[in-house]
């Protein structure tokens, strides 16, 4: 065997490739493994793929509130009084894009002189039949200021620093039916507000992803922490620390986020550090039972021997040793991180409205399950479910994967 062959055989026996070819092999892990990346490529595009790219998914046409899946209508788009400027395609995946237009549904449109005339949508053909008309002036020429005649077929506009333009109202109302009116289709339908469910659901991917990944970042840099100086220095620091996993421990773990929560506000990130603040116990236990064992061993010793310092042995020696049982109890962690999360939003001590949040959307239809509009609250229970049981089968497929006796 020549040395490339050599050094090509080691690496493919080093533990992360066995590891990676173990999950493979796993079929319900992979599956899992798809579900997440799949989740955090919608919660990346955010408002690339949103049918709605406002902030936080929240136009609101109150109109068509709890229209059905498949439902869809026409509206009218009229420019608002403050022109907005187009933001960079990097702001629009992070922070969306203010509404430039208004939009009106309506069932029917007409043209009468110089303006548009529509029927207003209404989902009740019982009730009475309400028109609106606008200019077509103020829809194709917003914010002008100089004067408009109408003279025969044309539309004539004049101010002092362009002179006298006119339109024929042929033109006109074939831009208006052009770059005015849209056929908006809801895939998912709207809640009661008429806010789109679809976008709702891919901007709520973020928070439940966000306070998954900020709370066990949290947890495992305290866990690392406390669970090392336990583990390696024993004696009365090992006491303390088993004192305190023991104190944080019999605590119920939602009763604890919701004191945290009261103490530093509701908010965004008060909720990640809340979450992250009670989920460094289970990390701090593994680690500090894993440290226990390994301080003992030949290569600990011998790094003493060499007069390493405390802190290179428990960084670079001892600490590598314990990542892959750290990585199982994240997995977990991440699941409970999103449920805890759902919990405090269904409560009302979440992230605060308009932002969406899948525990706060079951909160504001679980009215609607006894109704005809149950999907409102089902769809975000799904997504929560699906989610959590794609960790939670990712970290049992983990913890074999991992698994250097297998």
């Amino acid at each position: 065997m020549n040395q490339s062959e050599g050094n090509k055989s080691i690496a493919n026996g080093s533990p992360g490739r066995i590891a990676w070819r173990k999950l493979r092999k796993d079929r319900f892990g992979m599956v899992a493994l798809t579900i997440i990346l799949l989740t955090v490529a919608i919660a990346i595009l955010g408002y690339l793929i949103s049918p709605d790219q406002t902030p936080y998914a929240n136009r609101q046409l109150l109109e068509i509130g709890t229209a059905k899946p498949g439902f869809s209508v026409k509206q009218l788009k009229i420019a608002t009084a403050v022109r907005i400027p187009k933001p960079s395609l990097f702001k629009l995946m992070l922070f969306g894009a203010q509404d430039s237009y208004h939009y009106i549904p309506f069932s029917e449109l007409h043209f009468q002189a110089d303006s548009v005339v529509i029927q207003l949508f209404n989902p009740d053909p019982e009730e009475e039949i309400q028109f609106s008309a606008y200019l077509l002036t103020d829809l194709l020429f917003p914010g002008f200021r100089g004067n408009i005649s109408l003279n025969g077929d044309s539309i004539c506009l004049s101010e002092p620093e362009t002179g006298n333009q006119c339109f024929s109202l042929a033109a006109l109302r074939n831009l208006v039916a052009e770059n005015h009116v849209v056929i908006r289709q809801y895939k998912l339908g709207t809640d009661q507000y008429g806010r789109d469910l679809l976008s709702r659901l891919i901007i709520g991917t973020r928070v439940s992803l966000s306070v998954g990944f900020i709370a066990v970042l949290i947890s495992i840099l305290i866990g690392l922490t406390v669970g090392s100086l336990g583990g390696y220095f024993r004696g009365k620091i090992d006491q303390v620390v088993v004192w305190l996993i023991n104190v944080v421990w019999s605590i119920p773990t939602l009763l604890l986020v919701i004191a945290i929560t009261f103490a530093l506000g509701k908010g965004f990130w008060q909720v990640f550090i809340a979450v992250g603040m009670t989920m460094w116990v289970e990390v701090a236990r593994v680690v500090r039972g894993q440290m226990l064992s390994l301080r003992e061993k030949e290569f600990s010793e011998a790094a003493k021997a060499l007069g390493f310092d405390h802190f290179r042995i428990i960084v670079r020696h001892l600490l590598p040793n314990v990542m892959s049982p750290v990585i199982i109890v994240s997995a977990a962690n991440f699941a409970s991180a999103i449920l805890i999360e759902a919990g405090l939003s269904f409560l009302g001590l979440g992230v605060q409205p308009p932002v969406p949040s899948w525990g706060s959307m079951i909160k504001e239809n679980y009215a609607f399950i006894i109704l005809d509009a149950a999907y409102l609250a089902l769809l975000p229970g799904l997504a929560i479910m699906l989610i959590v049981l794609a960790f939670m089968l990712l970290g049992n497929s983990l913890r074999d994967a991992l698994d250097v006796k297998s």
